[in-house]
């Protein structure tokens, strides 16, 4: 499996000695990749019919913003999305960003993308909450065409494009487009659509059903499971035998990736996630 280091946006801060630290860091240490979240917007807490993980005290670099850094001062990381909330923004604009940042990057993005959940964030980017799910797959559609055509038309019920197209197009046509999910009307979707699935599978029987349960989607596709991505999560809190057992149990629900998450372990500064990182990586590559 590749193993990828989720970046620890709530708890980094904002100098950027710090976050380039850790970014450069990861790619020494021998990860294969960088995930990042992605959050727009946060929600006053305590507002009447909202409740949520996160809220405006959350921090969040914009995840293009942060790639294009990063690209700039790494090499071999790949960076991904892990996931973009496509449907609150604009599929054009989304296309430019990740082509450029492909670019820039040499080929280094796997762009991850959600329907999202936050309402107020929908909201208040001015796009309707409640079509998300039927929107994102005509998204879907119109962004591989972007990156691969050099003039494109296309007519959906939400977009309308009239011989139009990026330059420059992507170094990876299309770039690689991840899915996360986990209602099963949403797992379904990225069994139908996605290059990969980043899961919230839990290593247990529970969790090796659900990854059953996705794979025979796939196959229902009509599609060839050897072709689709599953990356996985375990987490800091975890014990040095509980990484294995977990990866042990991942690798055999088909996992072709594994994600670390340092965040709310506890760690106080930069120097204990990179202990984690360390950690983790010699556990799972010994």
């Amino acid at each position: 499996m590749r193993l990828h280091a989720i970046f620890p946006q709530t708890e980094i801060g904002s100098d950027p000695a710090i976050v380039a630290r850790l970014i450069r860091e990861v790619e020494a240490l021998g990860f294969d990749g960088l995930v990042a979240y992605d959050h727009v917007l946060g929600a006053e807490p305590g507002r009447p019919g909202w409740s949520g993980p996160y809220t405006i005290e959350s921090t969040f670099h914009e995840v293009m913003v942060l790639f294009s850094y990063a690209a700039a001062i790494t090499t071999k990381l790949e960076l991904s999305t892990g996931v973009l909330i496509l449907p609150q923004r604009q599929t054009g604009l989304v296309a430019k960003q990740a082509a450029a940042l492909d670019v820039l990057s040499r080929g280094r993005l796997r762009l991850g993308v959600g329907v999202g959940w936050n309402w107020v964030e929908f909201e208040a980017l001015g796009m309707n909450f409640k079509d998300r799910g039927k929107r994102v797959e005509e998204q879907i559609a119109l962004l591989r065409r972007l990156w691969t055509e050099p003039s494109v038309t296309f007519e959906g019920k939400w977009h309308h494009v009239d011989r139009a197209g990026l330059n420059p197009l992507p170094v990876r046509r299309p770039i690689p487009l991840w899915m996360g999910a986990d209602s099963e009307i949403a797992t379904r979707r990225v069994a139908r659509l996605a290059d990969g699935f980043f899961a919230h599978f839990g290593a247990s029987d529970e969790g090796a059903a659900s990854a059953a349960q996705f794979w025979e989607w796939v196959k229902a596709a009509g599609r060839d499971a050897a072709h689709v991505g599953l990356e996985c999560r375990v987490g800091a809190r975890m014990t040095d035998d509980e990484l294995s057992r977990a990866a042990e149990r991942f690798r055999g629900m088909g996992a072709t990736d594994l994600e670390f998450n340092t965040m709310r372990a506890g760690f106080r500064d930069v120097d204990e996630h990179l202990a984690a990182f360390r950690r983790f990586l010699a556990r799972l590559r010994a």
